[in-house]
């Protein structure tokens, strides 16, 4: 099934920053810290081919960092993205 991934580093703003907005979508993502065992930062070098954290996934798609996160934001593009992940909500 496909899903929301981002890598990140616990000293990240911009990782926080990017999960706050993931949050503030009622999206669930899956958090790889890759200074929390070795070789995830080579794991994420390989599929990305950039260094800097975050990098972020929605679904196949690779969005690239906050930066590109936040863009996909401001042209309106990213609740598109995000609509197939959104948590469902329960009516009480």
């Amino acid at each position: 099934m496909p899903e929301i991934l981002i890598y990140t580093t616990k000293i990240c703003p911009y990782c926080v920053m990017a999960k706050r907005l993931l949050d503030k979508k009622g999206v669930r993502y899956t958090e790889i810290n890759v200074d929390s065992a070795l070789g995830l930062r080579e794991e994420m070098m390989a599929k990305t081919q950039r260094r800097t954290v975050p990098q972020i996934y929605i679904g196949d798609l690779h969005v690239g960092g906050f930066d590109d996160l936040y863009a996909l934001e401001q042209q309106k593009k990213l609740d598109a993205l995000l609509k197939p992940f959104l948590l469902l909500e329960i009516s009480q």
